[in-house]
């Protein structure tokens, strides 16, 4: 079969950072299923596991998390699909990525496609949506339902992957005031279009931005990016007994600045589940379903942004060459073989 994985570490720019293979077609066994992959999207976890994680002498290592495709065979233990039944998911860290024409999961973290959908703009949302799910209702704690909710949602780096759904959940399944911060006209209107009702801008102060804002206090902070720079910032402020989640990579914090004010510290991590095989892992199985209905209900939509042809070496370097510039909006995906 069709793949693409790289041998080593490498800078995107090198052409043999990202590479064309073939490999053998695996066999699904347990509670595994066959999926033909039909397309996939491009996340910030593809880029660090290039950089950080070197596959073993004559290795050849897949990426890809997120994609939607056919099932096409199932292990013995499998009972949740068919062959046939058209998927979407976004995979565990510690097996082979999606970026293959064929590609093997287990059925406890797939879900059924939106029927909505066509297969690129499924591809875009499982990642970002379980993630962005698990932080807002799991970590944080915010309860689904429009009831009255005295709090505001600070969202830092709304306009990416996760934010773009979390705005959205949030928006449009609680009662929270949502509050994203971008720092590009293009970016802060994708924000707005999506349901934030208030928009400000991360490279300056953020309290001050804040106590301008006619919106209830900030209770809570999902900080999907450069935690460590605006950490001290995200305690000045929360409220008393507010809650902080993150998703990103920072460098060392001085979580002792939460006690005074009764702050909690969350982390958010989609793979935990399946990378330790947790009781509950069949959790992510309906969570992913119950967004497949939102988006078919039309409360939910697809956060495609680029487009970026089909599955090869070459457009997967352009498409983490975007990532690791910064300037994404939103998912970039790739589509067939």
């Amino acid at each position: 079969m069709k793949a693409v994985a790289y041998r080593e570490s490498l800078p995107i720019s090198d052409p043999q950072s990202l590479i064309d293979v073939e490999l053998p077609e695996p066999v699904a066994t347990g509670r595994d299923l066959l999926v033909e992959v039909r397309a996939v999207s491009v996340n910030p976890v593809d880029t660090k596991m290039r950089m950080r994680s070197t596959p073993g002498p004559g290795e050849a290592f897949v990426l890809g998390w997120d994609a939607a495709g056919v099932v096409v065979a199932s292990g013995p233990d499998a009972t949740l699909f068919q062959p046939g039944d058209e998927v979407w998911y976004a995979g565990a860290i510690d097996r082979p990525g999606t970026n293959a024409q064929f590609h093997l999961v287990d059925e406890r973290i797939v879900g059924h496609k939106p029927a909505s959908l066509d297969f690129a703009h499924a591809a875009a949302l499982p990642l970002t949506s379980i993630t962005a799910w698990e932080l807002l209702f799991e970590r944080l704690g915010v309860a689904a339902g429009k009831r009255h909710d005295a709090r505001s949602l600070l969202v830092i780096g709304a306009a990416g992957g996760v934010g773009s759904i979390l705005v959205q959940l949030a928006s449009r399944l609680t009662g929270v005031r949502v509050i994203g911060t971008a720092s590009r006209p293009e970016t802060a209107a994708w924000i707005r279009e999506l349901g934030a009702h208030a928009v400000i801008d991360h490279s300056q102060a953020l309290p001050a931005q804040l106590a301008a804002l006619d919106l209830p206090p900030v209770s809570l902070v999902a900080s999907l990016t450069k935690t460590d720079a605006h950490f001290e910032e995200i305690v000045e402020l929360l409220q008393p007994q507010g809650r902080l989640a993150l998703i990103d990579d920072p460098g060392p914090l001085n979580v002792t600045l939460l006690k005074r004010k009764c702050l909690s510290l969350h982390w958010e991590l989609m793979f935990t589940r399946s990378l330790f095989q947790t009781d509950d892992m069949v959790a992510q199985h309906a969570l992913l379903d119950d967004v497949a209905q939102l988006v078919d209900n039309g409360v939910i939509r697809t956060t495609l942004a680029d487009h970026f042809g089909t599955i090869n070496a070459a457009n997967l370097r352009r498409a983490h060459a975007l990532i690791e510039s910064g300037r994404a909006r939103g998912k970039i995906v790739l589509e067939g073989f």
